[in-house]
């Protein structure tokens, strides 16, 4: 399958694609290896959470969105890579047998200024299920070559298998929004990434060649097998919610625990190097900024500033977000 050049694209461009129906199975399957929240695991569970219902994960829904991204305007091939995302609003529920339409347009182009031949399309997604509604939108910029341009040389890297990996024994008091702290920093472990796990989300979420397979991936400029940005940012989740479940048995042993409840999005994701076949990413959180909800009385928005930093010390994603907490007892 040729991939997808600069020339593809104009400013002003549509494309609306094919529906993809999202299954339980799905949304329970993507929730129990990274986004274990009770309203996205079980029904009855469900039924007594902010929710109310089975949903599914805003980080599943965003990876469905790059599968339809690369089945639809990438037509099965592969971009350059994306440095990040600017903005992403998760707006309604995603329930157990929705079709996802994906509409795609293009509001930006430009050339690369170090790299001559090369470019960046800046698009904006959104996200359709079949009552009408926009379950997602996002704003995120893409890199591809005009035809005819040398493919960039491969980078030298290591690919291996990740070394053990000891699950933290810390846990700290679960703050109600109201008494927690600007500035705190939660220390969420380390996620390793195998060839094996970034082939498997691959294949479900974000089929682009350099993440597949070996072979291409060497011969692309990317050097070796790299995992899916989407799943380093549900690696984040997996680690965040690990945290959590181990903070709130030790402060159930002292006192009430606070509810978290959904995301309503996120701004400046960025992922700024590849994750590598054999890295191991750990992870962090800091409160940056907290309020009381005008809408959702008890409830409040907790802001973070979420980062990955990989075996060598080296930044590899960042992103700012915004939950659901419980406010006061």
């Amino acid at each position: 399958m040729p991939d997808p050049a600069l020339e593809d694209f104009a400013v002003g461009d549509v494309i609306v694609g094919a529906p993809l129906t999202v299954t339980r199975d799905a949304i329970v399957g993507f929730a129990q290896a990274f986004d274990f929240q009770p309203f996205h695991l079980d029904e009855a569970a469900a039924e007594g959470t902010f929710a109310g219902r089975l949903i599914g994960s805003g980080w599943h829904t965003a990876a469905l969105g790059m599968r339809l991204l690369q089945q639809g305007p990438f037509k099965g091939g592969s971009s350059l890579g994306a440095p990040g995302i600017d903005e992403l609003r998760w707006l309604a529920p995603v329930l157990p047998g929705d079709a996802l339409t994906l509409t795609f347009r293009v509001v930006g182009l430009r050339d690369s200024a170090s790299k001559p031949g090369l470019g960046f399309v800046t698009a904006e997604v959104a996200l359709g299920n079949p009552r009408g509604e926009t379950v997602l939108t996002q704003r995120f910029t893409f890199m591809l070559a005009r035809r005819g341009t040398d493919p960039l040389p491969p980078r030298p890297v290591e690919i291996g298998v990740p070394g053990p990996v000891a699950e933290p024994e810390d846990a700290e008091i679960l703050p109600f929004l109201r008494d927690a702290e600007i500035g705190a920093v939660r220390e969420l472990g380390a996620y390793p990434f195998t060839a094996e796990a970034i082939i498997a989300f691959a294949e479900a979420y974000d089929p682009q060649a350099f993440h597949l397979d070996h072979a291409a991936a060497k011969r692309s400029h990317f050097g070796g097998l790299c995992a899916s940005g989407w799943h380093t940012a549900a690696a984040y989740m997996n680690r965040m919610l690990t945290t959590r479940a181990r903070d709130a048995a030790y402060t159930a042993t002292r006192g009430p625990v606070p509810e978290a409840g959904p995301s309503p999005g996120f701004k400046n994701l960025r992922w700024l190097k590849p994750v590598y076949a054999g890295d191991t990413v750990r992870f962090s959180a800091k409160l940056t900024d907290k309020r009381a909800s005008a809408s959702r009385p008890g409830w409040g928005l907790a802001f973070a500033r979420n980062t990955g930093v990989n075996q060598r010390g080296e930044p590899v994603f960042v992103f700012d977000s915004a939950v659901f907490h419980r406010w006061e007892p």
